[in-house]
């Protein structure tokens, strides 16, 4: 099958849904006849079950995956006068999170063929003033929980781990999300989990943290019209955990699906080692859940990242960039002093780094398509 004869999406929530229509339909409408819409036992039915199958006890849905972050690092006590390592190369909600509490993110930087934090720079980063660490399990491969496990007897630090792309994701026989005091995750419609709209989650095995989490995101009340703390509203509705619900005992086949045509990208840029496209190396085997499939167009190659994007547009088939400014370099951001030339892989990887189509029901020949037509523009670029 010719690259020009598919049009090959990035992402088809079309794909996921059609099979479960009846059920979304059958889910959506038993809450409205229920017509229990917050803070519902359809809600923590859901926690429920998010929580067994991530290895923890205690779940509490809110708004969005900026707020999991946000509420669960104020409910382990960071705040003000705080500082709190992250990597330079994530999505800016973690930083947004922990802004919010009032701390001051510490960026450091990555390693250039994973993405995923350098724990040997966050060592060098770490202060009298560091009450935490939140490593992000980019692209739905887990930071090492025992490269995590050292950092902490090293350093007395917390770790909160920001999961939002990491769904059931496992490394060294450990589930994201189980490796901190606490753990946040997104629910964005094309996570591996995706609501029908924004939705979040923290999780934990920390009872008196999850009872403080559920207080903050109820208008700081553990009990109705009794405000106890300074608490905000972020609750995950009653008609997003019904539809997550439903999608829940899916994920595990979803997720190995999305390893499966990682598999095969791989073994086809394996046979083409001169094209200069280098995958993101996977330390996790089939525990890499691959929200993300990104790959390095390598300068060599003769043809840089925009270029290769632009032709495979050209031809139908739709990429993205995870992420293409990182964190030190956002406008917003100035202010904690970081300069260009600081977290040089990171800023290396927003150079080179493209996201290649990835979901579940993506098929062989589409991704046979999606490497040809990458083939055929390296290939010219070197002519």
């Amino acid at each position: 099958m010719s690259a020009q004869s598919v049009r090959v999406p990035f992402v088809d929530l079309t794909r996921q849904h059609e099979p479960l229509k009846a059920a979304l339909e059958q889910a959506v409408l038993g809450v409205m006849e229920r017509g229990d819409f917050i803070l519902s036992g359809t809600l923590a039915k859901f926690e429920q079950a998010f929580a067994a199958a991530s290895g923890v006890t205690e779940a509490v849905g809110v708004a969005s995956g900026t707020d999991a972050i946000a509420l669960g690092l104020q409910a382990c006590g960071i705040g003000p006068g705080d500082e709190v390592i992250v990597p330079a190369n994530t999505f800016i909600a973690t930083i947004i999170g922990i802004r919010r509490t009032g701390a001051r993110p510490v960026l450091v930087d990555c390693d250039l063929e994973t993405a995923l934090i350098d724990l040997d720079a966050a060592r060098r980063a770490v202060t009298p003033k560091t009450k935490a660490i939140v490593p992000v399990h980019l692209y739905g491969q887990m930071v090492s929980p025992a490269a995590l496990d050292a950092f902490v007897r090293d350093c007395n630090v917390l770790v909160f781990e920001d999961a939002a792309q990491a769904h059931l994701a496992e490394r060294e026989g450990r589930i994201a999300g189980s490796l901190g005091v606490g753990a946040a995750y997104s629910f964005y419609p094309s996570k591996n989990l995706g609501a029908f709209g924004d939705g979040g989650i923290f999780i934990t095995s920390d009872g008196d943290l999850a009872r403080t989490v559920r207080t903050y995101r109820n208008y700081g009340a553990a009990k109705k019209y009794v405000h106890t703390e300074l608490g905000t509203n972020s609750r995950l509705d009653s008609l997003q955990a019904a539809v997550l619900s439903v999608k829940l005992p899916h994920l595990k086949d979803w997720n190995a699906a999305r390893n499966q045509s990682a598999a095969q990208y791989d073994q086809a840029f394996a046979a083409r080692p001169k094209l200069g496209i280098v995958p993101m190396r996977n330390d996790s085997g089939t525990g890499h859940i691959y929200h993300l499939y990104v790959v390095r167009v390598r300068p060599e190659s003769g043809c840089d990242r925009d270029k290769l994007q632009a032709a495979l547009a050209e031809q139908g088939i739709q990429s993205g960039i995870h992420y293409p400014i990182a964190c030190h370099l956002q406008p917003a951001y100035a202010d904690l002093g970081y300069q260009t030339g600081d977290f040089p892989n990171a800023e290396t990887l927003c150079a080179q780094i493209l996201s290649l189509p990835m979901f579940p029901g993506l098929t062989a020949a589409e991704i046979e398509a999606t490497v040809a037509a990458i083939t055929a523009v390296m290939i010219a670029a070197k002519v």
